[in-house]
């Protein structure tokens, strides 16, 4: 099996992937979770480090300043993108987390997009319109996460 971070910016469906995976037995961890970072907003290193070594069968999702740092244990880094406009849309339809209903956090996602996104995609192993279904992307996920690994 292999270790997938699934990254991108607020809006693309980070969490809904990871909750469908989950539904289809995928052991899947949401980082936006409470206790997976710390009051900067990075990962707490001990306990991804834990996390990473502990399992070869993992797919993470988040975006964080310290995700590199774990790029040497991850088999693949998957990058989920969607126009501005379709994640704006998104962030203004959920109601299980409150980040982008303000002006401000509105305005910190559309400067995210448009310097921290491009670091993200240099980065990827593989980029994901996620736009797309959610069967189509959460296959093209589950299909790597079971990919074997020596």
């Amino acid at each position: 099996m292999a270790r997938v971070l699934v990254t991108g910016m607020s809006g693309v469906g980070k969490s809904t992937v990871i909750r469908e995976l989950t539904r289809r037995g995928a052991f899947a961890v949401d980082t936006d979770d409470v206790g997976w970072k710390d009051s900067a907003g990075d990962w707490i290193t001990e306990r991804m480090t834990n996390l990473l070594r502990a399992h070869d069968d993992v797919i993470v999702s988040g975006t964080v300043a310290n995700q590199g740092e774990f790029y040497p244990a991850l088999h693949h880094v998957v990058l989920l993108t969607a126009p501005l406009d379709v994640m704006l849309s998104r962030i203004d339809a959920r109601d299980d987390n409150p980040y982008g209903k303000s002006s401000e956090d509105r305005a910190e996602i559309i400067a995210n997009t448009q310097s921290v996104e491009p670091l993200l995609r240099a980065t990827a192993t593989l980029e994901l319109n996620a736009t797309a279904p959610l069967g189509d992307t959460v296959d093209i996920l589950h299909d790597l996460y079971r990919q074997r690994f020596t």
